[in-house]
């Protein structure tokens, strides 16, 4: 399943930024595409999220050396794709639920909150495998804070989204279902990744989406709590 729109919600203002994040992912992914596969690899290396190095605080390849300090992969490494699948898949997913939240947050603090949730999401990863020296690449941890934030502002707005099975089909999907069984599946796969000594194995993130998505419910949850609320009107008794 892929989320194309949320065609329920009406926005009040264009989401610069986040067009501006699709639009920079996009142009990383072009260039991406223009390496041969040895230059794509040292790429990722250079500026993928590598836990050992964070947790260390050392470049454990001195062949391929990160030109910048090691901490800011974190940042960096949320910009760049593996292929296709995961580039398009990601872009859908942060077009399909990004606008909303940038409409309902502001340009600036969406920003901030799409990086914060992104570096809870690596955190999250890093935790269970303090030891990997594989980069770590994508935007999904950060896109999976926007489907927190998203799941909690908007459970009812019906999605429009495209189902592949045999037949492709164009059906409307409550965001509380889409995004609570996307949830459910980032759950059993990284309960799947982790061997009996607790380390995740395997090419997916699932604790990078986990930690991520968290962020975004705990970071909506806590502004809710302590938005101030409208005093009641007063009233008069006779």
């Amino acid at each position: 399943m892929l989320p194309i729109s949320d065609p329920d919600i009406r926005r009040r203002s264009l989401p610069i930024v986040n067009v501006g994040v699709i639009t920079v992912c996009a142009l990383l992914f072009i260039y991406e595409l223009a390496l041969n596969d040895f230059d794509r690899l040292v790429l990722f290396y250079k500026y993928g999220l590598i836990p050992v190095e964070i947790t260390h605080g050392v470049s454990f390849n001195s062949i391929v050396e990160t030109p910048f300090p090691n901490w800011a992969t974190l940042f960096t490494s949320m910009f760049l794709h593996s292929d296709w699948m995961h580039f398009l898949s990601n872009m859908l997913f942060l077009w399909a639920f990004g606008n909303s939240i940038e409409d309902r947050f502001g340009h600036i603090r969406y920003f901030v909150f799409y990086l914060a949730t992104g570096l809870a999401a690596a955190g999250m990863q890093i935790a269970t495998d303090t030891q990997s020296q594989i980069p770590i690449i994508g935007a999904s941890g950060a896109i999976a804070g926007v489907l927190g934030a998203y799941f909690l502002l908007y459970p009812f707005s019906r999605i429009r989204t495209v189902v592949i099975f045999v037949f492709i089909v164009f059906v409307r999907i409550p965001a509380i279902v889409l995004i609570g069984f996307w949830i459910l599946l980032q759950f059993i796969g990284g309960l799947g990744s982790l061997d009996v000594t607790g380390e995740t194995s395997g090419g997916v993130a699932y604790w990078a989406h986990i930690g991520g998505f968290i962020a975004g419910l705990t970071i909506v949850f806590l502004i809710q709590m302590l938005r101030p609320r409208p005093k009641p009107p007063p009233y008069a008794f006779s």
